[in-house]
């Protein structure tokens, strides 16, 4: 028979398994908030910036629209700042693909292979294809992606998509990228980052006191959600709440607008995304 003594012990115990389990579920549950900007904010802003956000987007070429990459050689200054990494390489719209488009795909992928080992991202790391156009990929774009991801996964690094979360007309029906690309994928590893920025299920430019999860974008099989830009798209997001900003951008918590450091925002199943599983 257990004497007294015993059997508190082994009580204590398992009150103390129960104690961790229960913390690493909640830990496992847990998402936490970025941002991405296609310029950097400046080593300055990095403080008050990383009082709100885990992680920040983190390109390796030219963001949409720009001539130039200043994020280039700012990866030490933002993990010294304890940043996580969301790491984003710039892809090419339907209109670039019209000659051999799985040939492009796979160049573009070396290139970003090579600019993550430039900037020092361990091998495994999660780089996300940016793809900015949404509704249902035509054959090009898909022959595009499919390539990229290949020649990423081949090159040591982990392939990942950002791409639409939202249904979009097609004749009678909808489409959303995200299944599109999934259903499609012929048993790829891919890693999903959505956007979805219609009011519900984002909440708009807003902060609450815990980070909504990546499954509420409505793709379930999502690690991260991007559910503000800046600027607001007011043909998605216009049965938002009234917390963006009045020139129509998002600004963190603490971070006066006349600075202009408007952010995306997004919420992940990890403080480090482009780690995340690993």
């Amino acid at each position: 028979m257990l004497s007294f003594v015993k059997l508190r012990v082994l009580r204590g115990s398992c009150f103390l398994l129960f104690v961790l389990f229960c913390t690493i579920s909640l830990l496992a549950q847990r998402s936490y908030f970025g941002f991405d900007r296609n310029d950097y904010p400046g080593d300055a802003s990095l403080p008050v910036l990383r009082r709100t956000f885990s992680y920040t987007g983190y390109w390796l070429n030219n963001p949409p629209g720009s001539k130039m990459n200043s994020w280039a050689g700012k990866r030490t200054a933002l993990e010294s700042a304890g940043f996580g990494f969301l790491v984003l390489y710039n892809g090419r719209l339907c209109k670039e693909l019209k000659h051999d488009p799985a040939a492009l795909g796979r160049a573009d992928a070396r290139e970003a292979a090579a600019a993550g080992k430039r900037e020092a991202f361990p091998a495994r790391t999660i780089i996300f294809l940016d793809i900015e156009e949404g509704g249902r990929m035509l054959p090009e774009q898909k022959a595009y992606i499919y390539a990229w991801v290949d020649t990423v996964n081949a090159a040591g690094f982990r392939a990942g998509v950002y791409c639409s979360g939202i249904a979009a007309k097609e004749g009678k029906a909808t489409v959303v990228t995200a299944d599109d690309i999934r259903q499609n994928a012929g048993g790829r590893q891919i890693v999903y980052f959505v956007t979805n920025d219609v009011c519900p299920p984002s909440p708009g430019c807003a902060f609450p006191a815990n980070a909504p999860k990546p499954s509420r974008s409505g793709i379930d099989f999502a690690d991260v959600w991007q559910f503000a830009q800046s600027p607001k798209r007011k043909e998605f997001a216009a049965k938002c709440p009234a917390n963006y900003n009045a020139d129509g951008n998002c600004y963190p918590p603490g971070v006066d607008p006349s600075l202009k450091l408007h952010v995306d925002v997004e919420t992940a199943t990890s403080a480090d995304p482009s780690r995340a599983g690993d």
